[in-house]
């Protein structure tokens, strides 16, 4: 019906992924982004055309083949928005569309409020590796094994990250669904904690009757509108799926026994460190186990997992220097991933970046954030990065600042970043956030390298 697929806000992780989706069934695509990024670059050379410029004129004239997908982190004011409604082009948010998509497929949903970016890219790897037919998976995060965030196959398997911002995953309809954590976050949105569970516990009620919500052990999910069966996984601790006889190898890897009802495998890795990725390993493992998966090919395709760019990503791994980048943007992610870290570099003196992300998430856990922090040696501050919000009266990174405990801290302005780290001796820095922190990542290695 329609020829033209038109985004605003292209430069989404989310975004993109339905972009190329788009181009690859041979739709025309193009489409706005406020700045140009790695990923726009990259969806340019795929041959969609993106401008960076607020240009309705850009945006294709044929109303009644043109179809429009925004991301609600666009505001309202923006004029090219403004122009598609007023003038009656078909549109819709991304999450309503990839739902869309997902409908007639069998949807496996990862859901949370952290760890579900990678626990679903490894979820679609263990589909393309391990299956005869592979998968279609809508990823959060760049593959590091596929080098994107789509994934391509007729199977009738589609793998999503589930994502709870704006309530985007009411959208979908799973066969399986994970749930890793429903802490509180985006309470921008919710307003409370308890209307994030409400939320979670929605997304739960919509999984088929006859398939399955794997919840992490512990989660507060409530379950009484809950139609399908609800199984839980853990890192060690016996259930219907967890791990035991847990091993540290060299680097940070683990091996361990996946165990699972009826059964057990053993001598299973991960190919990617740190003990948070062998809980992912349990939750992606579950669900391919429900969809039939055999176990030993399960096994096989956890050990070749490469992770995803800028999730617990190690650039440099040296005798003389690491360094780590990570999208940790929620207290409990910056803690489990310092947590990790000390363990792959015993003796190290870690030196943490942060770059806050949101005004209103630095004022709902100011105090969260400065306890997670606390735990680094060094701890290194930038200023706020707003996405969509308008600065919020006293609210910045001195909020976290000074609750912070450690000494050895500071706050800098971005152009001042490299200056301050390469006055340091340092022997582990990690960047941490959700901003445009990354678009540091390659002058910071470069730099480290050459120390």
């Amino acid at each position: 019906m329609y020829d033209n697929y038109y985004f605003i806000g292209i430069g989404g992780i989310g975004m993109s992924a339905l972009a190329r989706y788009f181009k690859y069934i041979g739709k025309n695509v193009s489409g706005y982004d406020r700045t140009p990024s790695h990923l726009t670059a990259q969806l340019e050379s795929e041959g969609i055309m993106v401008h960076y410029e607020d240009r309705p004129d850009l945006v294709p004239i044929n109303v009644e083949k043109t179809f429009v997908i925004y991301t609600p982190a666009i505001p309202e004011e923006l004029q090219e928005l403004q122009y598609v409604r007023q003038r009656g082009y078909s549109l819709c948010k991304r999450s309503r569309a990839l739902g869309q998509i997902a409908a007639d497929k069998d949807c496996l949903a990862v859901s949370g409020t952290h760890g579900k970016t990678t626990t679903s890219t490894m979820l679609a790897h263990i589909f393309t590796s391990a299956t005869e037919n592979g998968c279609t998976a809508f990823l959060g995060g760049i593959s590091k094994n596929y080098h994107t965030n789509l994934l391509m196959s007729r199977s009738d398997v589609l793998v999503a990250e589930a994502d709870e911002f704006d309530r985007s995953f009411l959208q979908l309809r799973p066969k399986i669904a994970v749930v890793t954590a429903i802490d509180a976050d985006h309470l921008d949105i919710y307003g409370t904690h308890e209307a994030v569970k409400e939320a979670f516990a929605s997304f739960a009620s919509q999984v088929a009757a006859d398939g399955y919500v794997v919840a992490k052990l512990g989660v507060d999910l409530h379950t009484d509108n809950v139609k399908a069966r609800i199984l839980n996984y853990s890192y060690d601790t016996p259930c219907d799926f967890y791990a035991s006889d847990i091993k540290p190898l060299k680097g940070g890897h683990f091996s361990f026994t996946l165990n699972y009802p009826g059964g057990k495998v053993t001598g299973c890795t991960v190919g990617i460190p740190g003990w948070v990725n062998v809980e992912n390993a349990v939750a992606a493992s579950a669900v391919a186990l429900l969809y039939g998966v055999e176990p030993e090919r399960i096994k096989g395709a956890i050990a070749t997992f490469s992770g995803v760019e800028r999730r617990f990503d190690i650039h440099i791994n040296t005798d003389r220097i690491a360094y780590v980048d990570d999208y940790a943007h929620h207290p409990a992610e910056i803690a489990s991933a310092i947590s990790s870290i000390r363990e792959i570099f015993p003796g190290r003196k870690l030196c943490g970046i942060f770059q806050p992300h949101l005004y209103t998430r630095t004022r709902d856990f100011a105090d969260e954030f400065a306890a997670a922090l606390s735990k680094l040696d060094t701890l290194i501050m930038l200023p706020i990065y707003p996405a969509r919000e308008l600065p919020i009266e006293g609210v910045s990174s001195e909020m976290i600042l000074d609750k912070v405990t450690i000494p050895d801290k500071c706050l800098v302005p971005k152009d001042k970043l490299m200056e301050t780290i390469l006055s340091r001796d340092t022997d582990c820095l990690i960047t941490f956030g959700a901003g445009d922190i990354d678009r540091f990542v390659p002058q910071i290695e470069e730099a480290l390298k050459n120390v």
